[in-house]
């Protein structure tokens, strides 16, 4: 007999609640979108006609008082509620996903996680990029050894931006946590940690280009990893021209890749996730390059897999497994976002002491 599928309140649906999370929810089998948590008139009319069936709630406080009611947690709200919002769920005694950046600072994961695992709750943190194609391309490549020895990393999240957007994330309050560097910075560093381990030092260059702008728009992040490995992460709205997304160098060959996975476009036209049918996939013109010098060849690029993040959940919350990105590994990659952001504000390379 089949077990009912697990009950998940949605807070916040703005770009991350509807774009991303409650989409990828409706589509994981095991899970069911219970509640979406928004104030907005607009934003509710929106949930209504796309999940006829889900219940509203204007505030999270009153999932709290409904916490026999649901299964999970998941926080898609500004990054200043991130901490108190997430507090608050594991003291009602609900497990928690909060999208990327968990907290403003490692010390303040580190107090989640304590809090999680006192209360044995699952705390996650939705860091979809590790599903992008280009992502799993690359890594599959570093596992079977095909580059060799890895001397350098390369990745970017460029964007043509010239004008502003508004809103938090353009902020120049630092309670907001805005900018590119805690925003797709939060991605970059992720990705570059989980392959390569972690970062014994961090040199940043964080700037604010745009006329108006207050929040960093092009900055640059500069890893030396344990292993060896040097990183070098860009994260801009200002690039006129956009440079390869991967470019990574090995003792045998290198990979470079152009470009940006397609499931966030197709999620913002739409699409969405079904059994058997194809998702992530890219044209054979999209693939990247493998090899060295005059000897190179397309690399089939696997298919993105962005449902893979729910589906683990789901699996972790149900048997007890390790969830897909943990406390502890948001913690880190905040450990060096902080140091990129002392980095750039004195002009040094900052050291990164081992965390336990």
């Amino acid at each position: 007999m089949a077990s009912a599928p697990l009950r998940v309140a949605l807070v916040g649906y703005g770009l991350a609640g509807s774009v991303f999370h409650a989409p990828l929810i409706a589509a994981t089998d095991g899970l069911a979108l219970d509640t979406v948590v928004t104030g907005d008139p607009e934003r509710q009319a929106q949930v209504r006609a796309a999940y006829p069936d889900v219940r509203l709630a204007s505030a999270a406080d009153e999932l709290w008082k409904r916490a026999d009611e649901l299964d999970l947690v998941v926080l898609a709200s500004p990054n200043k509620t991130h901490v108190p919002l997430a507090t608050a769920a594991l003291e009602a005694g609900l497990p928690v996903v909060v999208d990327k950046p968990l907290a403003a600072t490692a010390a303040e994961a580190d107090a989640l996680a304590a809090l999680a695992a006192e209360r044995g709750l699952l705390l996650s943190v939705f860091q979809n990029r590790r599903w992008d194609n280009d992502f799993l391309t690359l890594r599959g490549l570093l596992e079977r050894g095909e580059l060799g020895e890895v001397w350098r990393f390369e990745s970017r999240f460029e964007r043509w931006r010239p004008n502003l957007k508004g809103g938090w994330r353009e902020s120049g309050d630092p309670a907001e946590i805005g900018g590119l560097l805690y925003d797709l910075g939060s991605h970059l560093v992720d990705q570059a940690l989980t392959l390569f381990g972690p970062a014994v030092s961090v040199y940043a260059e964080r700037d604010v280009r745009r006329a108006g702008a207050q929040a960093d728009d092009d900055t640059f992040v500069a890893l030396t990893h344990a292993g060896g490995v040097r990183s070098h992460l860009w994260m801009t709205a200002t690039t006129a021209q956009l440079g390869p997304r991967f470019r990574v160098l090995g003792s045998t060959a290198g990979y470079v890749k152009h470009g940006l996975d397609p499931q966030e476009a197709d999620l913002r036209e739409g699409a969405r996730p079904a059994p058997g049918a194809a998702w992530g996939t890219e044209p054979e013109s999209a693939w990247g390059l493998l090899g060295a010098g005059d000897d190179v060849r397309p690399e089939p690029t696997l298919p993105g897999d962005y449902p893979a993040y729910y589906a683990a959940v789901a699996a972790a919350l149900r048997d007890g497994t390790e969830p897909p990105v943990t406390a502890a590994q948001a913690a880190a990659t905040l450990a060096v976002l902080e140091a990129a952001a002392l980095s750039a504000r004195e002009g040094r390379t900052v050291p990164l002491a081992p965390r336990g």
